[in-house]
């Protein structure tokens, strides 16, 4: 994209490609190419202390292919995925469409690159639905009271509430708490939380130092250990094998998947279900 803005549905979007941001960081990661200089340069500088930064990006995403599979082979048809990303294929809901082709999707993100991409995230199988809201993850009431929510999804039943990769990208503990209990709360029961979230437990020198890249591009960073994980998810029933490192949770029985180490991988993974 050759300017700084784009546009989506005819609205047009401040691209803010001047500073480096974390969709588009990770995207750089995964070997897209949706990231701009200010990005790739920042993107370089975690490379340089955290080396493992795409293994990690694959992991996690192979993670959330694995539990939206997984979820919706349970029968669960309705995902809210906060902190989409940038569309990469296979999204969200071609993963869940392939096994409900009913299944309905509501997207959301706060990067306006997301949103200006987001005709990507729309192309559902007819028989279901995806619906793109731009929105940040720090005002849950704006998304759980938008018109979009209410398009998409039926808070009256079971929906997969999936936050990848995105809570250590609120550093606060109890603001990051407050977003997950309010979402938590207005789900309905059988409704399951999909979490992953980047730890300092495997490699602290070198996750020290990845955050200290993201905080001077602006993006304040907090890893956090296994049972400060564990509690986003409290009072709701975990699925085996619990809280675990992304590429250990339900890994393909095939063994098709790459091997890394703990320390490549950098963070923890976990579903879990409200009683």
């Amino acid at each position: 994209m050759a300017g700084s803005r784009g546009s989506h549905d005819g609205v047009e979007v401040d691209l803010q490609l001047h500073r480096a941001h974390s969709a588009r960081m990770y995207d750089y990661y995964l070997g897209g190419t949706t990231n701009f200089a200010a990005d790739r340069e920042a993107a370089g500088q975690a490379l340089a202390v955290f080396p493992w930064a795409p293994v990690a990006a694959r992991a996690n995403r192979a993670f959330m292919h694995r539990s939206i599979r997984f979820l919706a082979g349970t029968g669960i048809d309705q995902f809210l995925d906060i902190g989409t990303g940038i569309p990469t294929s296979p999204n969200l809901h071609e993963v869940a469409q392939q096994v409900n082709p009913q299944a309905r999707v509501l997207y959301t993100d706060n990067d306006p690159i997301v949103f200006a991409h987001a005709q990507a995230l729309l192309r559902s199988n007819p028989a279901g639905r995806t619906v793109y809201l731009q929105a940040d993850v720090h005002k849950p009431e704006a998304i759980l009271e938008s018109a979009e929510l209410r398009e998409a999804l039926d808070l009256a039943r079971p929906v997969a509430l999936s936050l990848v990769a995105l809570l250590h990208f609120i550093p606060d503990d109890r603001q990051a708490h407050a977003v997950v209990d309010r979402l938590k709360s207005a789900l309905a029961p059988g409704s399951t939380l999909v979490i992953s979230h980047g730890t300092a437990d495997f490699a602290p020198a070198a996750a020290e130092r990845v955050s200290q890249v993201y905080a001077a591009a602006g993006t304040p960073v907090r890893m956090r250990g296994r049972e400060e994980v564990r509690s986003f998810l409290d009072g709701w029933e975990l699925h085996d094998p619990g809280v675990v490192a992304t590429h250990r949770w339900r890994p393909d029985p095939d063994g098709s998947g790459p091997e890394i180490t703990e320390a490549e991988s950098s963070a923890y993974a976990a579903v879990a279900v409200k009683p």
